[in-house]
């Protein structure tokens, strides 16, 4: 048996907050491996980018996910006891759940939902000055996704249930404030969605049958038993918030168009180069960086031992960028969709494997939806200017955002 190639050092935590998106593949190219070992919170721990990587991840004889994910990942970003960190019965019955509620009709009335949401704030981005996109399209989210989940909300509220989702999304691999105020928006939201859940369960609040709202709080789980209210309440925040999240990748289709404006023209009209476009943006830009696992028993991979217990990180934003996998993977090139076949472990950026039992994303779809809407919005039911702005992205902060948010101004509805 091989020994495993390692990264030097006692331990990698500092390098991975500091190198962000770029820790596992700059190793890699270093080591010239796709596989290496180190230390993340002075935990032994693999590292793993590419497809052959990918495939073995989702092999769900060989890990599981619970504990996989550090805490303070949990406590903020995914919820204590949510899905991602299910394995068996558990998982299937969970994700069979969230599974019912992404029908094709579902996709599309939420897609519906956003376009109408969208078209209707653009009077007012026209009346004022520079719009933000981050701030404008997560409220649009927001309110879009309560009101496709069946959730109530209040105008009023808006703002705070947005940043409340915005802190937790931001939380995992923050310090300090960042980090505190996702804990703390975290606990606020699990409060107010258990209240929607018990309003539910005793006939006080009605929830139309399909939506997430009641799907959730009806839900039995592979024993029959109901959800406990906190439980129900992190899986309601677990369509919320990913659902929310998606306004990254519309700021990065709308920077994407900013900076290569040849593709305004080709996508306007056409959902084949749309499709295309959006893909490309989901591979190229950051969005979540990797996901992570235990191994199940022990085994052996490539000539090298994983042992039993280890956690291993697959590098989700480095595998949407091996040049093995991706011809000139730092080049925005949308046409590489052309005739694409889809691939469950080449382009990973929402996670891989089978949607219907493994822990690829659930709301993936909805995603594609999404930024399909968006960018048919921004090249087709608007125009508007980019102003000189900081539109820098840095990999080193995780999620990477451009500082502005992305300003536009001068907008006006297209004839």
């Amino acid at each position: 048996m091989s020994t495993m190639p390692s990264d030097r050092g006692p331990d990698g935590t500092l390098a991975f907050l500091r190198e962000g998106y770029r820790f596992v593949g700059a190793r890699c190219d270093r080591l010239g491996t796709d596989v290496f070992q180190t230390r993340l919170l002075l935990e032994h721990t693999i590292c793993l980018r590419g497809r052959e990587a990918a495939e073995l991840f989702y092999d769900e004889e060989r890990f599981v996910r619970r504990g996989a994910m550090p805490m303070r990942g949990q406590r903020t970003l995914t919820g204590v006891g949510g899905v991602q960190g299910l394995d068996g019965a558990a998982h299937r019955a969970r994700k069979a759940m969230f599974m019912s509620i992404m029908t094709p009709a579902g996709v599309r009335r939420l897609g519906q939902l956003f376009d109408d949401e969208w078209r209707a704030r653009v009077p007012a981005w026209a009346e004022g000055g520079p719009v933000r996109l981050y701030d404008e399209v997560g409220r649009m989210l927001t309110r879009v996704v309560c009101a496709w989940a069946g959730v109530p909300l209040t105008e009023a509220d808006v703002r705070r249930r947005t940043a409340q989702l915005h802190a937790m999304i931001e939380a995992p691999a923050a310090v300090g404030p960042r980090h505190w105020r996702g804990l703390l928006g975290r606990s606020r939201a699990e409060q107010w969605a258990g209240a929607l859940i018990e309003r539910v369960r005793a006939g006080a609040l009605p929830a139309s049958e399909g939506s997430a709202l009641r799907v959730v709080a009806t839900h039995r789980d592979e024993r029959g038993a109901p959800l406990p209210r906190r439980i129900a309440a992190v899986e309601l925040l677990n369509v919320l918030r990913p659902t929310v999240a998606v306004d990254r990748y519309v700021v990065f289709a709308a920077l994407a168009l900013h900076d290569h404006p040849g593709w305004r023209d080709r996508v306007r009209g056409d959902d084949a180069v749309t499709e295309q476009f959006v893909q490309e943006v989901r591979r190229y830009y950051p969005f979540f960086p990797v996901a992570a696992a235990r191994v199940r028993r022990s085994f052996e991979w490539q000539g090298y031992a994983f042992p039993q217990g280890r956690r291993v990180l697959l590098d989700l934003y480095g595998t949407n960028h091996h040049p093995g996998l991706w011809p000139e993977p730092e080049r925005f090139r949308p046409e590489r969709f052309a005739g694409w076949r889809t691939d469950p472990y080449g382009l990973v950026p929402q996670g891989g494997g089978d949607h219907l039992t493994g822990h690829r994303c659930a709301g993936e779809w909805l995603t594609i939806e999404l930024m399909k809407r968006a960018v048919a919005n921004l090249t087709g039911t608007m125009s508007y200017r980019v102003p000189p702005q900081d539109l820098a992205l840095d990999l080193g902060t995780m999620p990477a955002l451009p500082p502005s948010g992305l300003l536009v101004d001068g907008v006006r509805r297209a004839a």
